[in-house]
């Protein structure tokens, strides 16, 4: 477990820093205590990460769940209530791995997901730009275009230069810097610098920076840009702030309408993830989906027990762990173990830490996922490629993660269709027995009800006397909706004298009768 130590260690420490400010700001963009997103984090970082199969996949509290999250709170009148939902959601999601349902996320297009990333990558920087220069309005983890302050992403951008912090924003330029020279140059000059991130020489920066400049003055940091986790004044009250679930709502119709929804989404959000991550792992290993179902539904029944947020595989934590160069899923379970230590015991010192640092943490993250030359690498694939891809990181942007990767899936769907109307059928004019004006017509493999309009509108279009070979050696299935057509076809080509050769493999017939009767005689 702990042979790849060298790479899982510092890796394990840019996630953890990732993880704080995100773990706190879905909690609050859910309506929901702050430490509750803290224990996700740790259940997912610990509990997830030690049954999941997944060797570079993060799991914790999603941004994608906190809209629902928020509703779901009010609707049922409470977070205690709302727990008893997180519990069986976890439930259902180990039905779903014992019913080997994971494998529904090999069902999204490449496109897609790579869209997914590369939107994902874009929404990171955007939302980030408010907190690099000191303007938080918007708490951390609320990724949506309508944000929870009312503003939407490029509204908050626009307020921000009219609300800069000159201490925030140098520390995130002195942060940046740092950052820019560790990748750059550095990490390729000595082994040192690899092992020490330069995310952590960041953090102690900001940290620093706060400590000296808090006195006042212009390049002061007003503590409200900190970090803040909640402080407990020994063990007895940290775990007093857990909170239980409410098992006597177990029987209200609401909450279980909750906990399905939530096993849904969850389980969706996880196996894009864990696709997506796979595409991501430079060793291109395969995480075993149903165990990740299992995974999740039993961090979800924990999380959900002792208070806290539902639990998703999450691909900003995961990305960063990936481009931090991890190895094993030992730097996802040691992040749950720092969280857990540094939430317990001095959390003090994480509430030292400007958002500003972490912003530049973010951005550096959001550039390595949405790198321009992918665009021109996606471009040059094809439309087919190009457009679905497009359309999942604009609805990305400008609605949320999974209503922007529904879109994609949408367009992907019409672009299948599409090519399955227009490669119904092969058709071209030859010269056969010494009969002119011969016109053949190949099938494809598989003919559907959706290559009814493409075939009828191509024997529509045959010129009178006209001698047609239908070939059908190749096909496979062939729609019933499809034979009808054929079948009413023989009648208009008796009318406008054209005569029809129904091929299939070493059988033929001229002007078959009944064409039903052929195919089932010749399969």
């Amino acid at each position: 477990m702990f042979d790849n130590i060298k790479n899982d260690l510092p890796a394990s420490i840019v996630v953890f820093f990732v993880a704080i400010p995100l773990c706190l700001g879905i909690a609050l963009a859910s309506g929901a205590p702050l430490i509750s997103g803290l224990i996700a984090g740790i259940i997912g970082g610990i509990v997830v990460g030690i049954l999941s199969g997944s060797q570079v996949g993060v799991s914790g509290p999603a941004a994608g769940l906190a809209a629902i999250v928020l509703v779901a709170i009010t609707n049922l009148g409470g977070f205690e209530v709302f727990l008893v939902s997180v519990v069986l959601a976890g439930v259902i999601q180990l039905v779903l791995g014992f019913l080997r349902a994971g494998i529904i996320g090999y069902y999204f297009p490449s496109s897609v997901i790579k869209g997914m990333l590369t939107g994902i990558g874009i929404i990171i920087i955007l939302k980030q730009i408010p907190h690099f220069f000191g303007y938080d309005s918007d708490p951390e983890g609320d990724f949506a275009f309508f944000q929870v302050d009312g503003q939407t992403t490029f509204s908050a951008i626009l307020n921000t230069f009219e609300n800069i912090s000159i201490g925030a924003t140098t520390v995130a330029l002195i942060a940046m810097a740092i950052l820019l020279l560790w990748e750059i140059v550095l990490t390729k000059k000595a082994k040192i610098f690899q092992l020490i991130q330069g995310p952590l020489i960041a953090v102690v920066v900001g940290i620093s920076f706060y400590l000296v400049t808090r006195g006042g003055g212009t390049f002061a940091i007003s503590p409200d840009h900190l970090v803040n986790v909640p402080v407990a004044d020994s063990f007895s009250s940290f775990f007093g702030q857990l909170i239980r679930p409410d098992f006597s709502a177990i029987t209200n119709p609401q909450v279980w309408l909750v906990a399905v929804t939530l096993a849904i989404v969850a389980s969706l959000e996880t196996l894009l993830c864990v696709e997506a991550t796979d595409k991501l792992d430079p060793q291109k290993r395969v995480t075993p989906t149903n165990r990740e179902l299992l995974a999740q539904g039993s961090g979800n029944i924990l999380s959900g027990l002792i208070g806290g947020l539902p639990v998703t595989q999450v691909i900003v934590r995961s990305s960063a762990n990936i481009q931090s160069g991890v190895r094993t899923k030992t730097s996802a379970i040691l992040h749950g173990v720092f969280l857990l230590v540094f939430v317990m015991l001095v959390p003090g010192l994480l509430n030292l830490i400007p958002l500003s640092v972490l912003a530049a943490i973010l951005f550096v993250v959001g550039y390595k996922l949405a790198k321009p030359q992918l665009f021109t690498q996606m471009y040059s694939l094809g439309w087919e490629q190009f457009v679905p891809f497009m359309v999942t990181v604009l609805g990305i942007v400008f609605t949320d993660l999974l209503l922007g990767i529904g879109m994609g899936l949408a367009v992907s769907v019409v672009v299948i269709l599409i090519n399955n109307y227009q490669n119904s059928h092969f058709l071209h004019k030859e010269e056969e027995e010494g009969t002119s004006n011969v016109v053949k017509m190949t099938l494809a493999e598989e003919v559907t009800f959706f290559n009814k309009a493409a075939i009828l509108s191509e024997l529509d279009s045959l010129p009178e006397g006209s001698y047609l070979v239908l070939d059908v050696t190749n096909t496979r299935y062939l729609d019933h909706d499809v034979i009808e057509i054929l079948d009413d076809f023989s009648e208009k080509a008796r009318l406008r004298n054209i005569n029809i050769k129904l091929v299939c493999e070493d059988r033929s017939v001229e002007n078959p009768p009944n064409y039903l009767e052929f195919f089932r005689l010749s399969w």
